[in-house]
């Protein structure tokens, strides 16, 4: 029994954070994804959503299984150019406007030409502004600060910058040499590349699924809607790959996988949870069960939408989600070996 190499697999996500993909403009990573499948044998199609589904055929193929996990990240989009050549913005995403000020940021505009930037307090100097540290961080106060010389909004929309124009944010991703990895977006990106190089192995091993398998790569999580279509109706078990909520009253580590016990949408399937944490302990594969508190996931919005199905989520635990993010290879390699074992045993009765 081989696991897939997780060393490769951090690569592999520091390609995918690397890539801008804030929900609603992810076709770049769509297409990355797309090709990667494509050298590796696997058949995909693109949903009218944009997302991307992967299938490999098992022997029983009357009953199926989703796995899923997101490419679309936090990010923004331009709502005013101002008067001062600055960008006011909109959030894409549950976040908070704190946990971006001071990022670099890209501005992309419908043309398809890059700017660059820096997200800032509109009062950030404190040689100027008395209140630079208490005034509250929200969109009135902050703004972008463009890399170009532009005074004025005639000079900004000179450049071809617009409203609606998508704002990426800098994931500053970096691989400590104790096993590390530290960037924004490992919320989903980290579970996406455990999941491609799981299907890379099964397809170079000719590994035979009990259940034909589909992998959606969705691509519309953080606003809620990424996996709710595209199920067949063969699919009995959907697992949602996502990530695991880190702080206080959780038990979710960035060492272990974590086995969600129930989220904002309500508990998830006990009898698929219980599975979950058999394997686990048979394979001696470090877990944690956890609640996330105000959480969603791809399974939960599928479940909302009407499928008759099993729901359930799994993720590598993720410190300071929707913001600084940190994780370990010990979770990624764990996380890796639950889908392993999973993917190769039976239904939940």
């Amino acid at each position: 029994m081989t696991y897939p190499n997780t060393d490769e697999t951090i690569q592999l996500i520091k390609e995918l954070v690397s890539i801008p993909s804030p929900s609603g403009n992810t076709n770049e990573v769509i297409s990355f994804v797309e090709n990667l499948l494509k050298e590796a044998n696997v058949d995909t199609y693109r949903n009218r959503k944009g997302g991307l589904i992967a299938t490999i055929p098992g022997k029983d193929t009357q009953k199926h299984r989703m796995l899923t996990a997101h490419v679309d990240t936090l990010g923004a989009i331009v709502k005013e150019i101002k008067p001062s050549g600055r960008l006011k913005l909109d959030l894409i995403g549950g976040f908070k406007y704190n946990s971006i000020e001071g990022e670099y940021c890209r501005i992309e505009t419908s043309t398809g030409k890059f700017f660059t930037g820096t997200i800032l307090m509109h009062q950030q100097s404190v040689h100027v502004y008395k209140d630079a540290g208490k005034a509250e961080r929200n969109q009135d106060n902050m703004e972008v600060r463009i890399d170009e010389k532009v005074k004025n909004s005639d000079e900004v929309r000179a450049l071809g910058i617009e409203v609606g124009d998508f704002v990426s944010f800098d994931p500053r991703v970096e691989v400590t040499a104790n096993g590390f990895i530290k960037s924004r977006h490992l919320d989903d990106k980290a579970s996406v590349g455990i999941l491609l190089q799981l299907i890379k192995q099964i397809k170079a091993e000719n590994i035979e699924l009990p259940y034909t398998t589909h992998f959606l790569i969705s691509n519309n999580e953080e606003i809620g809607y990424g996996g709710n279509s595209n199920i067949t109706p063969e699919t009995v078990e959907y697992l949602a790959v996502d990530m695991g909520a880190m702080g206080d009253g959780q038990s979710t580590d960035e060492y272990t996988v974590s086995i969600c016990v129930k989220d904002a949408s309500g508990p998830y399937h006990y009898a698929f949870r219980k599975k979950l944490v058999q394997l686990a302990e048979k394979h001696e594969i470090g877990y944690k069960l956890d609640i996330y508190p105000y959480y969603g996931s791809d399974a939960s919005a599928a479940i909302r939408s009407g499928h008759d199905i099993i729901h359930g989520l799994i993720g590598p635990g993720i410190d300071s989600s929707h913001a600084f993010e940190r994780t370990h290879k010990d979770s990624i390699e764990n996380t890796t070996k639950l889908l392993y074992h999973y993917l190769q045993s039976g239904m939940v009765e």
